[in-house]
């Protein structure tokens, strides 16, 4: 799939294609950036290191919903400038089983615990997709780049991907505090259907409301 946005000086051609592991240098970044607060509250501690350690070993890993296998990335010449994943609800499990695996393997038995505690709390709060859901998550464009359409034209590419697999109910997230993330997706289509509190706080990390959006297909 290709897409050309208007750069400051020349028409920048990206082109979207499933990600490779060899991708992480830039991806991984881009996929942090797209809730650092809420990877933080979860992932984050001082003994194994910032989130980015923990999602660079699953992206490298493959499997799960951090893997390379479930995203796509938008790549001008031959840099990464974004990235998104989509996914429906016969994941969860896979996903599940990958993401005690990599806890475990990453932060150990003990320190596992607390990792899994709090991926539960935010997953009460950015709910996994049920039923014909196709769930876009972990969005990102290169922040140089952004307002150029390549958000625009990620989406769709993850749409046409979710189409594919039969679905037509696309649903994602989007912090309360992301006004402009909102606006764009408002534009493509989607509605807000559910907004849920938040109340999650470790530290200096305090993880915003979010409003469940989707778009209903013809």
């Amino acid at each position: 799939m290709g897409y050309s946005a208007k750069g400051a000086q020349q028409r920048l051609s990206v082109r979207f294609r499933p990600a490779r592991a060899d991708d992480a240098d830039a991806a991984v970044p881009l996929i942090y950036s797209s809730g650092p607060v809420a990877f933080d509250y979860v992932f984050a501690n001082p003994v194994d290191g910032d989130a980015q350690a923990f999602l660079r070993r699953c992206f490298v890993d493959g499997d799960g919903e951090f893997g390379w296998r479930n995203h796509w990335v938008g790549e001008a010449g031959k840099r990464v400038v974004a990235v998104g994943a989509g996914f429906g609800a016969d994941s969860k499990w896979p996903f599940t089983l990958a993401a005690a695996r990599q806890i475990l393997g990453h932060y150990g038995a003990v320190r596992a615990a607390p990792v899994i505690v709090r991926g539960l709390r935010v997953e009460s709060l950015i709910r996994p997709p049920e039923g014909d859901m196709h769930y876009l998550a972990h969005l990102a464009v290169s922040p140089e780049l952004r307002g150029g359409g390549i958000g625009h034209a990620l989406i769709n590419a993850l749409v046409y991907a979710g189409k594919a697999a039969g679905r037509r109910r696309m649903t994602l997230d989007v912090a309360a505090t992301n006004p402009r993330a909102q606006a764009l997706y408002e534009r493509m289509g989607f509605r807000v259907t559910t907004e849920r509190r938040s109340g999650l706080h470790r530290g200096e990390f305090s993880v915003a409301d979010h409003r469940r959006m989707e778009w209903l297909l013809d």
